[in-house]
């Protein structure tokens, strides 16, 4: 439950403090510094709250899972089954589990401690953004990263990769994932192709050409997925490939 209340944890926390606050909206001629940067705070919030589906995505592992169950799907050359509701759950929660430690670690040091009042917001953002760059300095391929530091540094900027802005780690990320999910995908896809043309062979020798090969060899790729228990080798291979 903690790593499922996170997100929407992490969001009320940043701006306990603002919300602590009251604006005085008589004066609102004459807004003081702090009731400006209350209102500045609680745009910010409402911002977060409108992106938050795409930081899960852009910072975690959703990405290469959600990418290979859609060409697992698109494979076995189902249309809709499994239902795009059931793949983004499953997502979802293998995302929570491989993130758990990450999450906990978030919360433990940063979330926490802040409602409680015993840190900053400025502190406790850094303190939560922590465990993600960890995460993410730890599975982003080496090229990748490198391409985005080097178009940072044409650009003027030092770049560390201990203390990398994250405005360069989270793309950096992101193409590695998407780039690791099409490399599973193709592994996946494989076996079900060597099936396609193994029925298209035999459709074309008996001359039923009239019969689209794609008919015949579904219930095999299914039947063949199910024998090998796929979704136990898949899930946990998905698991494994995670550092």
């Amino acid at each position: 439950m903690r790593a499922l209340a996170l997100a929407g944890a992490v969001l009320l926390a940043l701006t306990g403090a603002a919300a602590a606050q009251q604006i005085d909206l008589g004066g609102i001629g004459q807004m003081s510094g702090s009731t400006v940067g209350t209102i500045i705070q609680l745009f910010g919030l409402v911002t977060v709250l409108s992106v938050a589906p795409g930081l899960l995505i852009m910072v975690t592992s959703f990405t290469r899972f959600i990418i290979a169950f859609s060409i697992l799907r698109a494979g076995i050359g189902l249309q809709s089954t499994p239902a795009n509701l059931i793949l983004i759950s499953l997502s979802l929660f293998m995302t929570f589990y491989v993130m758990s430690p990450t999450f906990d670690r978030a919360w433990n040091e940063g979330v926490q401690p802040l409602m409680e009042n015993r840190i900053e917001q400025a502190e406790a953002m850094d303190k939560i953004a922590d465990p993600f760059r960890t995460f993410m300095l730890d599975n982003v391929r080496d090229k990748d990263f490198d391409l985005f530091a080097d178009l940072a540094r044409e650009r003027g900027q030092t770049v560390s990769r201990e203390e990398v802005d994250l405005r360069i780690l989270v793309p950096a990320f992101m193409i590695s994932e998407i780039r690791r999910g099409f490399e599973i995908g193709f592994l996946i896809v494989l076996p079900f192709l060597v099936i396609d043309l193994i029925v298209a062979t035999i459709t074309m020798a008996m001359g039923m050409m009239m019969l689209p090969p794609t008919v015949v060899s579904l219930p095999f790729k299914i039947m063949f997925f199910v024998l090998i228990d796929g979704w136990n080798l898949l899930v946990g291979s998905l698991v494994r490939s995670f550092t």
